[in-house]
């Protein structure tokens, strides 16, 4: 299955999980962090706990599974990993990580945490939002090799503007200022050299469904693989940018068959453009192949 849309859900809300089910999302993420107030985030953990008892039964079925825990360094999330880590997660969403050393405590944890559930080793996968904190920033080469667990990696640029004190992320023509621009292109490099999916941040505004389009669109060409929604709104537009159109796959098709029928070649021709490996590449990785 694909993961093109990974939608946000507050974990204290049956009701907004009940529509999260439904969005037609590949990932629900329940949110035990930034959507959750302090008082509640005990209750957030049970409803939580509750709802992934429910799934587990599901056998794949509906969208996979995630969960945001709280940061590992505010003192709530050994109690987030406690109440769900258990059959019918699918993975955890980890924010604010300072270095890749963050993702191997992580990982000792849910060792310990799979075996007391009765799960399979590594049942559990991680997307870690890496860029949230300055330190983090500053460590991006850490993330840079494989690490345990992690199927794909995402950006944020809120907290990251709060962290260094900016009255705003973007400048006055509307588009990320160059710090934030940096990021999301981290985000893309650490993703491709750890064997990750990228997964753009949200579009906060989720009234503007042309910007939502046109801004997946970009982040698409540039290499992401999905996207942060925030409201089930967006899940479609997410879906169909993420998407290869019928052109594509039948341009890719031919591309594969054309390399295929000339094993000895480093280029060759297909409608009068020269073609080589990293073409090769690319078709593979739009049918889903290995590249």
């Amino acid at each position: 299955m694909p993961l093109r849309s990974f939608l946000f859900v507050p974990a204290d809300s049956e009701r907004k999980l009940a529509k999260g089910v439904d969005s037609g999302a590949d990932a629900l993420i329940l949110d035990l962090e930034d959507a959750v107030a302090w008082s509640n985030k005990p209750q957030a953990r049970r409803m939580a706990s509750d709802w992934l008892g429910r799934q587990a039964s599901a056998h794949g079925e509906g969208p996979r599974r995630f969960v945001r825990i709280n940061p590992l360094d505010s003192g709530l999330a050994l109690e987030d990993l406690a109440a769900v880590v258990q059959p019918g997660l699918d993975g955890l969403v980890l924010p604010k990580p300072t270095s890749a050393q963050d993702l191997l405590r992580l990982h000792h944890m849910l060792e310990a945490l799979e075996v007391r559930a009765g799960m399979a080793p590594a049942s559990v996968g991680v997307m870690p939002v890496i860029t949230e904190t300055p330190q983090a920033m500053l460590n991006m080469n850490t993330f840079s090799t494989p690490q345990p667990r992690v199927v794909a990696v995402t950006w944020g640029a809120e907290d990251l503007s709060a962290a260094i004190g900016a009255v705003s992320n973007r400048d006055d023509d509307g588009q990320f200022s160059p710090l934030y621009v940096w990021a999301q292109s981290l985000c893309l490099c650490v993703a491709a050299s750890s064997g990750a999916v990228a997964i753009d941040t949200l579009h906060a505004n989720f009234r503007d469904s042309e910007g939502l389009a046109a801004t997946c669109r970009q982040a698409r060409r540039r290499g992401f693989g999905g996207r942060i929604a925030i409201h089930p709104d967006q899940v479609a537009t997410i879906n169909d940018a993420f998407t290869p159109s019928e052109a594509e796959l039948a341009h890719a098709r031919r591309v594969v068959e054309a390399f295929a029928l000339n094993p000895d070649a480093g280029t060759l021709s297909l409608d009068g453009a020269m073609l080589d490996m990293p073409h090769l590449k690319q078709a593979r990785r739009t049918l889903g192949l290995p590249a």
